[in-house]
């Protein structure tokens, strides 16, 4: 039987990043896993959509943003029993920025520019360990 399906079929993906062209290619990205993406361009917008019923899946979180940084979402994102799975994405690298994103409960941290393949990699691999447990 062959499985010509996308990786992340009914997957739902929140992407946040303020850059447009940033948004679009991830969005494609994801779309062509199969993945119902939606996005939006700054913090405050990305924990109201996580706090929808239901939340995403998957939250794809770049650090700089308008309004409410990647950190102060990632605190209001995570904690919660049925918090979504978070990559944050960021340009910066340093390690006390990971070491804080981490305490705040990330699930990956990967620095920009992220080669999409690696991207998609990388959250179907944490979905597939989310279904483990």
């Amino acid at each position: 039987m062959t499985d010509d399906s996308g990786r992340l079929d009914g997957v739902r993906v929140l992407i946040v990043d303020d850059d447009e062209d940033v948004l679009e290619s991830m969005e494609a990205a994801f779309r062509a896993e199969g993945a119902r993406t939606q996005s939006v361009a700054d913090g405050n917008s990305a924990v109201d959509v996580c706090h929808e019923d239901p939340p995403p899946d998957i939250v794809i979180l770049d650090m700089m943003l308008p309004g409410r940084s990647g950190f102060l979402a990632l605190e209001k994102i995570k904690g919660k029993e049925d918090s979504p799975i978070v990559i944050m994405v960021t340009a910066n690298e340093g390690k006390r920025h990971q070491e804080y994103a981490k305490s705040l409960g990330v699930d990956q941290y990967l620095l920009k520019p992220i080669p999409l393949g690696k991207l998609l990699d990388e959250a179907i691999s944490l979905l597939d360990a989310d279904d483990e447990d």
